[in-house]
């Protein structure tokens, strides 16, 4: 699968895909992470990207002309239909798992960065889709296509080791209990001990009862999510 990012920081993309489970997935080919400098479709000495809003108002936008070129050129002459280009801004649809498994659907995907105070409102006619990874805003698009890029990986066969720990993702799992947070997780040793205090990994999961360990685990869940993001919970239960 190919993930372009066109950004006027393309370090911010090529350092991400140095790291880690990415950085293999990458190497193997199972992914191709792409950046893209916005202004090397700039005409001027300065390769400016921005210029100030009409109407008036604070900070900068960026210009429809540079980023359609960029769009343009990097999609190329012929567009598959397995081919999106996604607009990363705060007033687009909210990215979610479900979302993200869609668009593991797609052969390639160009994530359109913004920047300043935005973007002219006239490059909108010439993406797929618009994104946002929350109700909050961020300096820029990269670290949104960068989150979309890794959640949408794990569903790239290979990139994963097991694909069944992305079908046990928090937010994967499908009917009635899909929304569920995860259980909580424990390792060795079994006993810490930090300062005075001593923390002891629960007894059931010592107990090599398989049927009692998901009941507990079950329930962990639940209460979890009742407690963190009651929103979550499936009317039917």
């Amino acid at each position: 699968m190919k993930f372009d990012v066109i950004t006027i920081f393309p370090e911010m993309v090529e350092d991400y895909k140095k790291i880690s489970i990415i950085a293999r997935a990458h190497a193997k080919k199972l992914i191709q992470i792409k950046a893209h400098n916005l202004r090397k479709w700039t005409t001027d000495s300065h390769q400016t990207v921005d210029d100030r809003p009409y109407g008036g108002g604070f900070g900068m936008v960026l210009k429809a002309d540079v980023m359609i070129k960029a769009i343009k050129s990097v999609t190329g002459k012929t567009k598959s239909k397995k081919t999106k280009v996604i607009l990363l801004t705060p007033a687009g649809k909210v990215f979610t798992q479900n979302e993200a498994k869609k668009l593991a659907k797609s052969d390639r995907l160009i994530f359109v960065s913004g920047r300043y105070e935005g973007f002219d409102e006239r490059i909108s006619s010439f993406v797929d889709e618009e994104y946002s990874i929350g109700d909050y805003v961020l300096m820029g698009g990269e670290l949104p296509a960068l989150v979309m890029i890794e959640t949408i990986s794990r569903f790239v066969p290979g990139v994963v080791g097991k694909s069944e720990s992305v079908a046990g993702d928090t937010f994967s799992k499908d009917g009635k209990n899909a929304n569920i947070l995860e259980y909580p997780q424990y390792t060795r040793p079994e006993v810490l001990k930090i300062g005075k205090k001593t923390m002891k990994v629960p007894k059931v999961l010592l107990s090599g009862n398989h049927a009692e360990i998901e009941i507990w685990r079950a329930d962990q869940a639940l209460n979890k999510t009742k407690k963190v993001r009651p929103d979550l919970i499936n009317k039917e239960l």
